[in-house]
């Protein structure tokens, strides 16, 4: 990652497919769609206690994880909006179901506190790199890999919570997404500070050399 430059807007800067600065696209609006799925679900969970509902609504707001960016590529529509709305959807989806998840103690507390550490020592990090002038770090693939099994994980475990019946099948299920996803959330986290704190040094050199 680098500052961003000029051309941002060229295809060879963001991997072959062009940035735009367009708002109204459909890639867009499903990240919309998404945002609501959020209040939608603490809604159902916390308020009416509609957990069948409440599940289904995180099932579809996990499993369209990829639907944004792949509409976005397929239709050549990527644009700058939609690279922040789509990593955004994923951590309001998981930081929602973690406090809602807490609040109903379908998850222990520690669970939680483990992926806020980490999210609280990524948001650190992008505080430090703004003070150099970059931008947040491209997603990678061992976080995009974590946040699908996050979100896989979640209303499985919610399942087994609603579904006495499933609770064995389920909660196995559901945990093994659950750990084999923090695990990977924070090996993402420690991947993205080593990249930031490379940064950090490769612009204080240039500094002090200018």
């Amino acid at each position: 990652m680098s500052r961003r430059p000029a051309g941002a807007d060229r295809p060879e800067a963001t991997g072959g497919v062009a940035t735009g600065d367009r708002v109204l696209t459909v890639p867009n609006l499903i990240s919309f769609l998404r945002l609501l799925g959020v209040p939608l679900f603490l809604y159902l969970l916390l308020v009416a206690h509609a957990d069948v509902a409440a599940v289904v609504v995180l099932a579809v707001g996990g499993t369209t994880d990829w639907v944004d960016g792949w509409v976005a590529r397929r239709l050549g529509q990527v644009s700058r909006l939609g690279e922040l709305l789509d990593p955004l959807a994923d951590r309001l989806y998981i930081l929602a179901t973690l406090v809602a998840f807490t609040a109903r103690d379908v998850v222990p507390w520690q669970f939680t506190a483990a992926l806020l550490a980490r999210e609280l020592l990524l948001l650190g990090s992008l505080g430090v790199l703004r003070r150099f002038g970059y931008g947040p770090p491209p997603v990678h693939y061992v976080g995009k890999t974590a946040t699908f099994l996050l979100l896989a994980a979640f209303p499985t475990l919610l399942l087994a919570a609603a579904a006495p019946g499933a609770a064995d099948v389920a909660g196995a299920i559901g945990w093994a997404l659950a750990w084999w996803g923090l695990v990977l959330y924070w090996v993402a986290g420690a991947m993205y500070v080593v990249q930031a704190a490379r940064l950090v040094r490769a612009a204080r050199n240039a500094g002090a050399s200018a």
